[in-house]
């Protein structure tokens, strides 16, 4: 990664740590997969283009997972959702 990507990427997680509450059970180490919801999605994806151009740029893999279904929501605030998994699923 170049000095000034790197500063890019520094950028964009300072700002997600600094605006977002990390969930309890992402503290706590718990087995949880995080989601946007659906009213902040839009605001946060466009806050994650230049993290999803670094990836593409530097050819590391991805997912952009829309649901319906999150299964047991373990951690709710504003922006996010958190659901238990287990077995590597959503339960």
């Amino acid at each position: 990664m170049t000095e000034d990507d790197e500063k890019l990427f520094i950028a964009i997680d300072d700002w997600f740590k600094e605006n977002l509450p990390e969930p309890e059970p992402c503290k706590n180490h718990e087995m949880v997969i995080t989601f946007f919801k659906c009213g902040t999605a839009d605001e946060m994806v466009s806050r994650l283009g230049p993290a999803i151009g670094l990836l593409d740029k530097y050819g590391k893999p991805y997912d952009v997972v829309y649901t319906n279904f999150v299964g047991s929501i373990v951690y709710e605030d504003e922006w996010q959702v958190a659901v238990r998994v287990q077995d590597g699923k959503m339960v």
